[in-house]
């Protein structure tokens, strides 16, 4: 994560499909999915707190953390970041951000919703997209087999190999049926051996509906699977800990979840449900540091208000409040980087700095044009953008990145103009506040955005 400026007479060395990515996710104000190693700047401090939780994921432990941080601050971003620096190093990802329809808990379907679009994002390092799991499956048991091959020097049309599989198989399973609903789980591996074995893509396909969370009945599953259980709204998370468990036996080195917008639960409006989900999340925080998880860490990320809000946040739950407030030394700018509650300071502007200059290179490569914009101009720029009145509290990175490109957006277009002249108009229009969008837009008393 090298932060060091770009120089005007250095070309960054970027594929186009990638350098496109990257100038129209930020233009449109969300994280690209590619290309985050060529604009990562600062976040250094926070980026190698979070990388030593996922080192003790890795050697068998569990880690919880949030990310708290305000509009357009770079959660987001750093979610990404680390999702992408995860599946490098052979993790599992799942992410999903919470909405109206998707919670943690829910009486009507709404954590099992969460459930749901974590494991239709499940993702690993050749799969990054999402829908990794039948081949995380897949996989596995090839994996199996070519094991089985290698210590048995018997050929897989030998009529004792797949006994063999199986045995190995059951030997891994095993170990699964003494955790919460393992002994479930484990039979529904056993049944996607078998339908793998026999080619049975009909049952293979059953067997994924049911670990994606999607039967509604009991009565469904058992007359298809010949099971009495489903993943429910109220023990998702047990099964995302198996799941946790298992891809560590088939070869990776752990689990990742993300959650965003956690916005989403301080919007409930009735108390008793906000706290169960809050309760929740206390589940999964203390399973995290008491030891009950193993191989999984979770990261979620909400704004400064829908964590620190004593009346609706986070912290409206004295249970969590007691653990994740900070504690007495945590002041004059000594942030505590390995408590649980990780809050993004502002980037400074040297960094912001940085980021355009990498920004200005990336531009000039997508489009084809030698790099015009001057030292001298990143700096009116950044000048201008943060003199603005109340900048200081209320102008992020997004603002002032989606300003920026907008910038070199015209000065392409328009080859008469200069960067300076532009920047001393009365007519270039810059990006209100995020603070004041928000009022502005209707009905949107609690919004939150993507980045």
């Amino acid at each position: 994560m090298n932060d060091s400026a770009y120089h005007n007479n250095e070309k960054i060395k970027i594929p186009r499909r990638i350098a496109q990515s990257v100038i129209s996710s930020l233009k449109g104000g969300v994280v690209p999915r590619v290309g985050l190693p060529f604009i990562t700047v600062g976040r250094r401090k926070e980026i190698e707190a979070l990388l030593h939780d996922v080192d003790i994921v890795g050697e068998g432990g569990a880690s919880f953390r949030f990310i708290v941080g305000k509009y357009g601050s770079g959660k987001s971003f750093l979610l990404q970041t680390i999702r992408n620096y995860v599946m490098d190093r052979q993790f599992v990802v799942v992410d999903a951000d919470l909405s109206p329809e998707r919670r943690l808990h829910g009486n009507q379907g709404q954590g099992l919703a969460t459930y749901r679009e974590l494991i239709r994002n499940l993702s690993v390092k050749s799969k990054p997209e999402g829908g990794a799991l039948p081949m995380v499956l897949d996989r596995w048991i090839s994996s199996v087999q070519t094991a089985t091959a290698e210590s048995s020097n018997l050929s897989m049309d030998d009529p004792q190999f797949e006994d063999l599989v199986a045995q190995r198989i059951m030997t891994i399973i095993r170990q699964m049926q003494e955790l919460v609903h393992g002994f479930d789980f484990a039979r529904l591996l056993t049944l996607y051996y078998r339908a793998f074995v026999q080619g049975d893509d009909e049952l293979k396909g059953k067997v994924l509906k049911w670990f994606r969370g999607e039967y509604a009945t009991k009565t469904e599953a058992r007359q298809e699977l010949g099971v009495t259980v489903i993943i429910s709204d109220d023990d998702w998370y047990d099964y995302l800990k198996l799941m946790a468990y298992f891809f560590r036996q088939a070869g990776y080195r752990g689990l990742m979840v993300f959650i965003d917008e956690l916005v989403n639960i301080f919007k409930i409006p009735n108390s008793i449900s906000r706290q169960y989900n809050y309760e929740k999340i206390l589940t999964m925080y203390n399973d995290a540091l008491q030891g009950k998880a193993q191989y999984i860490g979770t990261i979620m990320s909400g704004t400064p208000e829908c964590i620190e809000d004593r009346h609706r946040g986070v912290y409206s739950y004295e249970a969590l409040r007691s653990r994740l407030a900070a504690g007495k030394f945590a002041i004059d700018g000594h942030q505590d980087l390995l408590g649980p509650v990780l809050r993004l300071q502002p980037l400074t502007n040297e960094e912001m700095f940085v980021l355009a200059e990498k920004l200005a290179d990336i531009h000039a490569s997508l489009y084809g044009y030698q790099r015009t914009v001057t030292d001298e101009d990143l700096t009116t720029f950044i000048q201008i953008e943060y003199s603005r009145i109340g900048a200081n509290e209320h102008i992020t990175p997004r603002e002032v990145i989606r300003d920026f490109i907008e910038l070199l957006d015209i000065t392409v277009q328009n080859p008469g103009s200069s960067v300076r002249s532009l920047l001393q108009s009365d007519t270039f229009s810059y990006a209100k506040p995020e603070e004041e969008e928000r009022k502005d837009a209707v009905g949107s008393q609690f919004a939150e955005f993507t980045l």
